[in-house]
Formats: C-alpha cells, sequence, structure tokens
C-alpha cells in the first residue's frame, strides 16, 4: 500500500488499522499523518474519506501509544476489535447513519432559521422597522448552535497550535456576526428605518450602517448542506463493500451426531460438515461431500451462468445453491474464506492513496496557514487602498469562507472507493491506487495459456468419420467405453460425447490396454478406441483419409485417437485442452484498449500457435520453462515495454510480481493471487479488459476530481480577495465544490 510516511518501521514490522473520529477535512488527516509519521519507526497513511489510518509501527511502539499521538493532535482513535469471525460488518455504516442523521437535523433547523435572514437581506422591498432585529434572533442560534461543530473544532484546534477548514468557516461565521452585533449596537444599523441593498460583490461603504447576518447565516447553512450531501455521497460511495460483507449467510444447518443444528455462522469450524438446501446460501467455502447441484456466484462473481457441483468439488461461501440438496465439508471459516479476502482487498484498497492525491494532501496541510495570511493580506490591503473597513471585512471574510480544502481530500477516496466497489461486484478487485496508475501506462500483456486463455482441461474438439459411419453412433460407442475410464483424455471424449449425444450406454465389458488405448464391448459391438498402434495389433489399418486427420491434429498440437469396432476403423476423435469461450473476444477488447497481446506457455509451439490462432494473437512464446517466465517479462521490459501479466498458477506468481501490473485469475493458486496487483474472481479473461478500463476510468476520475478542486481554489480565492463575491455566495461555491467532487466519483457506479 503507498504511504506518505516518513518514518521507517525497525525491527518486526506490524500493521494496524484505527479507527479516527474527529476529522471534518482533508487539513485533519494530513495533520494526523503527520504527527503519527513523526514518531519512531512508524509509518502511517490517513484516509480523510474513510476515517481511518493504516499504520505501520515497530516493536518499540504499542497501538496504546499510536492513539495517545491521535489524541493529543486533537482527535479520537479507536483501537481495533480483536479479530472476529464472520458476522458482516455493520458497524460503520450504522454509524454514517448516525452521522448524517444529526447533520440533517442540524441542517433543517438551519435552514428553516436562516431563510427569512438572507430573504430579508437580499430584497430589499421586504424589509421593515427593525428587521434588522429579527434578523439577529434568527441569525443567532443558526452562528451558535447550528455552526457549533465547526467551533468545536476551530477551539480544539487552537489548543493545538493549528489551523483546519473548520477554523476558516468559525472565524468567517463568527466575524460576520461579531461586526453586525457591533453595528447594530454601537453604530447606526440599529436605527428603527434602516434599510439597506444586497450585492453579490463588495459594495457596503459605512460600516456602521453594515450588517451581515445573511452571511453569517446563509454561509453556515450552505456548509451543513454540503456536509450533509458530502456524507450522504460518501456513504453511497462505500455501499458497495458494505453490500460484499452483507452477502455472507448468517446461520447454518451443521451436521452433529447424524442431526441437523442450527448455528450462527460465527460457530462454524473448519472440518465441520453442514447441509445446503435450494435457495440457502453457502455459508463458507467448503468440499461438497454430499449430493450434486448448480451454484451461482453471480452475487459474489457477477458470473451469471451457474456451475455445476458434484462430490469433490470445491464451492465459495456466499453463493447460492439453486437446486439439490448439498452436504459441504467447511474448508476455511472466518477471515481465511474467499468472501472475506476480497472484503479486505477491497477495503485496504480504498484506504490508499494515488500519488497524485499524495501532493494535494501536501497541499492541504499548509493550504489554511496560507489563506489565514491571505484573508489578513486583503483585510490590509483594502484598507490601506480604499480606506473602506467594511469593504475590507467583507472581502477577508468572503476569502475566509471560499477557501476550503475538502475537496482536494476527497478526489481521490471518494473515486476509490466507488471504483473497488464497483469492480468488487463484477468480480474485479484492486489492489491499491497505485494499480490505477500502472493500467495507464501499460502497452503489452502476456497471457499464460493453460487456465488463463485456456480452460486447462481437456475436450473433445474434431470428430473425423470413415464413409458410412454417422458421427452419432461413433460418439455414443466411443463415449461409452471412455466412460468407464479415469484418464484425462478418456474424461474429455466421454463428457463431449454426452453432451452431443446425450445419455450412454454402459459398456459389457473394459480392458484398459497400458500405453495404448482402451478396449471392450458396448452394445455386441467389439470397440477399441487409442493409439494407431493399438489398432495394428488387432490387424485393423487406418485408412488413409483417417490417417491424413489424425496427422493435421498432432501437428496442431492436439490429442488424436483412433476408434474402430467390429473390425473396421471408424474414425479420429482429436481432443485438446479448450479453449475459453470469452477468450477471443477478450483478446479483441484488450487490443481496443491499445495492447500487444502476447501469448507466453510451457507448451509445445504447434499447441500454443494453435490457441494463438483460435483467439487472434499473432505473437507467441512457447516452451518456456516455469522459472523463467519472470525473465521473459523482464526482457519485454527492457525493450521498452510496460507490461501486465496474467496468469493463474504457482509457475505464474514470479511473474506477476515482475510485471508492471499483475493480473491474477481468481481461479488459480493462492500464491498467484498474492503476487498479482489485480484479481479477476471469475477467472474469465474478458473480465482482465473490464479491469484496465475500470482501472483507467477510476483514474481519469480522480485526475479530474483535482483539476477541478485545484482550479476551484485557483479560480475563486483572486475573485474573494478582489471584493467580487459576496461571503454568502463564497460559502455557496466552497460546499458545492466538495460536493461535485463526491457525485463525480458516483459516476463510476454505472460503470459496465
Amino acid at each position: 500500500m503507498t504511504s506518505t510516511a516518513l518514518g521507517t518501521p525497525t525491527g518486526p514490522a506490524t500493521d494496524v488499522e484505527l479507527s479516527i473520529g474527529g476529522m471534518t477535512c482533508a487539513s485533519c488527516a494530513a495533520r494526523v499523518e503527520k504527527k503519527l509519521n513523526r514518531m519512531d519507526g512508524v509509518s502511517a497513511t490517513v484516509n480523510f474519506a474513510t476515517e481511518k489510518a493504516k499504520v505501520t509501527y515497530g516493536s518499540d511502539v504499542t497501538v496504546a501509544d499510536l492513539i495517545a499521538t491521535v489524541e493529543k493532535t486533537g482527535y479520537t482513535a479507536q483501537e481495533p476489535a480483536p479479530p472476529a469471525a464472520p458476522e458482516p460488518a455493520t458497524g460503520g455504516k450504522e454509524a454514517a447513519g448516525d452521522e448524517t442523521d444529526g447533520l440533517r437535523q442540524r441542517l433543517w433547523m438551519s435552514f428553516a432559521l436562516s431563510l427569512p435572514v438572507v430573504l430579508l437581506a437580499m430584497v430589499p422591498a421586504l424589509q421593515f422597522d427593525n428587521w434588522q432585529w429579527l434578523s439577529l434572533t434568527l441569525a443567532g442560534p443558526v452562528v451558535a448552535w447550528g455552526a457549533f461543530p465547526f467551533h468545536k473544532a476551530a477551539w480544539t484546534n487552537a489548543r493545538h497550535a493549528t489551523a483546519t477548514m473548520d477554523t476558516l468557516v468559525s472565524m468567517g461565521t463568527l466575524a460576520a456576526l461579531g461586526w453586525s452585533l457591533w453595528a447594530l449596537f454601537l453604530g447606526h444599523a440599529g436605527m428603527p428605518g434602516m434599510r439597506h441593498g444586497f450585492d453579490l460583490t463588495v459594495s457596503r461603504s459605512d460600516g456602521s450602517s453594515s450588517i451581515y447576518l445573511e452571511a453569517a447565516a446563509g454561509v453556515t447553512t450552505f456548509i451543513l448542506a454540503g456536509r450533509y450531501l458530502e456524507a450522504r455521497s460518501r456513504r453511497k460511495a462505500g455501499a458497495a463493500l458494505h453490500a460484499l460483507l452483507e452477502l455472507g449467510a448468517k446461520d447454518v444447518a451443521v451436521l452433529r451426531d447424524g442431526r441437523e443444528v442450527r448455528v450462527p455462522v460465527a460457530e462454524l469450524a473448519v472440518g465441520d460438515r453442514f447441509v445446503v438446501r435450494p435457495g440457502e446460501k453457502i455459508a463458507t467455502d467448503g468440499t461438497v461431500t454430499e449430493g450434486s447441484s448448480a451454484v451461482d456466484a453471480a452475487l459474489l462473481t457477477g458470473e451469471s451462468v451457474p456451475v455445476d457441483v458434484t462430490v469433490g468439488d470445491a464451492v465459495t461461501g456466499a453463493t447460492v445453491n439453486t437446486s439439490g440438496r448439498l452436504v459441504v465439508e467447511a474448508t476455511r471459516i472466518g477471515s481465511d474464506t474467499q468472501l472475506a479476502r476480497m472484503a479486505r482487498l477491497v477495503e485496504d484498497a480504498q484506504n490508499g492513496k494515488a500519488a497524485v492525491q499524495r501532493l494535494a494532501d501536501r497541499i492541504s496541510g499548509i493550504f489554511v496557514p496560507v489563506v489565514l495570511l491571505i484573508a489578513l493580506g486583503t483585510l490590509l490591503t483594502w484598507l490601506f487602498a480604499t480606506g473602506d473597513t467594511a469593504a475590507a471585512f467583507t472581502a477577508a471574510v468572503a476569502v475566509l469562507i471560499i477557501a476550503c480544502p475538502c475537496a482536494l481530500g476527497l478526489a481521490t477516496p471518494t473515486a476509490l472507493m466507488v471504483g473497488t466497489g464497483r469492480g468488487a461486484q463484477l468480480g474485479i478487485l484492486i489492489k491499491g491506487p497505485e494499480v490505477l496508475e500502472s493500467t495507464r501506462r501499460v502497452d503489452t500483456i502476456v497471457l499464460d495459456k493453460t487456465g488463463t486463455v485456456t480452460t486447462g482441461r481437456m475436450g473433445l474438439r474434431d470428430v473425423v468419420t470413415a464413409p458410412g459411419t454417422e458421427e452419432a453412433e461413433l460418439l455414443r460407442l466411443a463415449g461409452a467405453l471412455e466412460h468407464a475410464s479415469e484418464h484425462p483424455i478418456a474424461r474429455a471424449i466421454a463428457d463431449g460425447a454426452m453432451e452431443r449425444t446425450g445419455p450412454l450406454p454402459a459398456p459389457e465389458s473394459f480392458e484398459n490396454v497400458a500405453g495404448l488405448g482402451v478396449q471392450g464391448v458396448v452394445d455386441g459391438h467389439a470397440v477399441l478406441i487409442g493409439r494407431e498402434q493399438l489398432l495394428a495389433d488387432w490387424s485393423i489399418p487406418l485408412p488413409d483419409g483417417l490417417a491424413a486427420a489424425k496427422a493435421a491434429a498432432e501437428a496442431d498440437g492436439r490429442t488424436a485417437v483412433a476408434v474402430a469396432w467390429d473390425g473396421a476403423a471408424r474414425g479420429v476423435i482429436t481432443v485438446a485442452d479448450a479453449v475459453k469461450d470469452t477468450s477471443a473476444r477478450a483478446v479483441a477488447e484488450l487490443r481496443r484498449l491499445g495492447l500487444t497481446p502476447i501469448l507466453l506457455t510451457g507448451d509445445n509451439r504447434a499447441v500454443a500457435e494453435s490457441v494463438a490462432r483460435e483467439v487472434g494473437i499473432d505473437e507467441v512464446i512457447a516452451e518456456v520453462l516455469p522459472q523463467d517466465k519472470a525473465d521473459v517479462v523482464r526482457r519485454l521490459q527492457g525493450e521498452g515495454r510496460t507490461v501486465a501479466m496474467v496468469g493463474d498458477g504457482v509457475n505464474d506468481a514470479a511473474a506477476l510480481a515482475t510485471a508492471d501490473l499483475g493480473l491474477a485469475m481468481g481461479t488459480g493458486t493462492d500464491a498467484a493471487i498474492e503476487a498479482s496487483d489485480l484479481t479477476l474472481v471469475r477467472g474469465d479473461l474478458l473480465v482482465a479488459a473490464d479491469a484496465i478500463r475500470l482501472s483507467r476510468r477510476t483514474l481519469g476520475i480522480i485526475k479530474g476530481n483535482l483539476f477541478w478542486a485545484f482550479g476551484y481554489n485557483v479560480a475563486a480565492l483572486p475573485l474573494a480577495a478582489l471584493g467580487l463575491l459576496n461571503p454568502m455566495i463564497a460559502g455557496a461555491a466552497m460546499a458545492f465544490s466538495s460536493v461535485f467532487v463526491v457525485t463525480n466519483s458516483l459516476r463510476l457506479r454505472s460503470f459496465r
């Protein structure tokens, strides 16, 4: 995970995640992060959007030390709960709900009180004798109670000799209220019959007759509205992760002493056998020990077609049993399950920071003190240039209020939250924000063949029959005999025959001929299947047409077996590692993304080139030993290419780690998944193209967010300093900037 850390952990490093409370803007996060990183042996990244700190610390530091440092900084930190089992976590969601409810209440009360104040100030025709005193009566509670969270945070910051966005808001609203009180009680603004107009710019010249109650109340309401919408949007941004956590089953029917006992999922142990009825979720990862069914993994991986499972097959927790009754033996529980690992990867990614965000964080950390200096400079410049105290005050307050760095702090985290959450829904796990930057640069994608482009299992490909022999009859007899064998080639022929012809008859006799094939009797026919030598031993020649078909298949790297019965050769069946249905479309999509695909395999060149032709790959690197795959990646990088690698096996792990971007099939080994940057849960190569598109789209949203956030502050501060913005309009613009960044990120929820 990337970090802005200054410290380097000493001794054995330990990772911990702390929940940080009291942060109200990006400056707060930058401050907490800076304090943590000043501790010896500590490396920390603080995320404002997720309100979490990911900390790596050495043996000389404890979690209590970390929490104490955060509290001394003026914020709260929560010690992580001990590892628990698999009950889906909802506390963060409920906390977000509490925060939203409190903000909504404060917002609506402030809005109701502020509206008359703003209307009286903006529409001179509504002003009546002593209207200003009614405005004070209504605005006072807004500034005191509505803006209380800002004042409280500003006071906490002041006690620690620092300043944040809350400092700016608190100073601006209190200054506007304070000036108004002075004008009302000590100046001329409190006189009956007082009237004044409203302008979008700085225009009031008589300071003793000018009041800014509409700015104090309006700014408070606008900023509360921005905070409320931001909180709601952030809650929506994390909805995908919450939905992922909610996928798991809540209870399970465990077999104990021959009886079904329904218990909470948290009580499951490895080795327990549990029952899954049709329509129920599978409680945890395991292996089927009884029954057969089809399992729907759409909610977990996005894969639309249910997968058939039977005894010995692995199943994943949170998938849905669609038909038959299954008995499953638990192999992984709690935090070890695929669902928990997915959620952990998503959350870790959301806690990270892209390089562009780290720059924004550094700017946010020094932004508030700079703004305070700009506001002071604005006040003094206006006083010196015009002598108009009211105008100088108004311009300075506008500077204080409009300069909010929150949009900078939210630019990356919200886009990451939405992008990684949407990826999880589509079966794409992004490990961190640095991955997004890698996808933009990649120009070459290396595809492992077996298990990535192909299924990794032998499948029936072609059937060539002798004159007078029907294909269906050939498959029925050959499939029936091969069904009695456990050899991978035999299984491929038997399964393919059943798919094409339906149920197969049982052989009346069966014999395995070592190294040559099988023989037996099916429906009264003496059947031979295997090498040409097996037929020759029975004095059965292979006709020229069948011999040519067999030679052509073998030249393409396929396995060809001859079939004969009743003393005559009847046909040739070819089998090969089957290409996945979506591989050709995936390669075409990768090309459209500007990537050059390369097929990498340890298989012989004939096999590799045959597969490459079928899916549309021009460049093939074949007959590569497992330990040499990483060298191939390094050679391509040495040629100036930026390389992505897609693989699924232990032998791909080194290459995945070496590549600029590693993509692991979720159906592959743990070693491959750990070494990768992106995990494709479905094991479908087409998802690799989706993953790169999503990553690039997320990075684009992040950069767009940062552009507008920077642009807003660059444009708004000079306008405010020049007196071209009324403080209330400045407050509305500041609130809108944060809301815009978050809502722009939410567009990723519709990614397809």
